[in-house]
């Protein structure tokens, strides 16, 4: 393990500490999650919760309800998690592609994760951190989710630029906490809740667990 590595373990053991397990993701199965990963994008979990709920009480929230939804219905439903638009197009599409696939959900899950970060990449609206998103918490696969938090955080810590390629910051919290999807899963949730918390915008620096491993200026 790197120096870096060293360090990233250490604000993973130490907030795993401070805030305990988060186990997440808060969804009540695969295709919820990923539903749940599409309507999170730039929005609060609550607006999220909420669209969610509502495409629950239409009982469209199985990939082929959702795929045989009118799409204006759809953006009806999804409307609290904004950008309702392209999101509602985004789960049209993903439930088109698990409804094409043999096997459904489970027969797309089950492939090679290589191979279906691929196909869910080729989906419009699916990028790599909501990809890998579906991947771990969907999929249960050592895949690390890097998101604006985890961004926020490697930057003010002088672990990486802020604009560091995604991979790039994916390796280094492989080197940290090896192939292991739990501890990958526990720790993207502290750094959302460390970012929420202390590492905001308008930060608590003087606050924060992690308070001793910042570049002294």
């Amino acid at each position: 393990m790197t120096d870096t590595g060293a360090r990233l373990r250490w604000a993973y053991e130490s907030l795993l500490t401070e805030f305990g397990r988060q186990g997440w993701w808060p969804g009540g199965g695969p295709f919820e999650i990923m539903v749940g990963a599409v309507l999170t994008q730039n929005a609060a979990w609550r607006n999220a919760e909420c669209a969610i709920e509502r495409v629950r009480e239409a009982g469209a929230l199985t990939p082929a309800a959702l795929a045989m939804l009118p799409l204006g219905r759809l953006e009806q439903l999804v409307r609290p998690a904004g950008a309702w638009r392209r999101k509602a197009r985004t789960l049209a599409a993903l439930a088109e592609t698990i409804e094409g696939e043999e096997g459904g959900l489970q027969g797309l899950l089950s492939r090679n994760p290589g191979l279906l970060r691929e196909t869910l990449l080729a989906i419009r609206g699916i990028g790599p951190e909501t990809a890998d998103a579906m991947l771990l918490y969907a999929g249960g696969y050592p895949v690390f989710v890097v998101d604006a938090y985890t961004r926020r955080f490697v930057e003010r810590h002088g672990i990486a630029h802020a604009r560091a390629r995604y991979a790039a910051i994916q390796e280094l919290f492989i080197d940290a906490l090896g192939h292991d999807a739990n501890a990958f899963a526990e720790c993207h949730a502290l750094l959302v809740e460390l970012g929420k918390r202390f590492c905001r915008p308008d930060p608590l620096c003087c606050e924060c667990p992690l308070r001793k491993d910042l570049p002294k200026t």
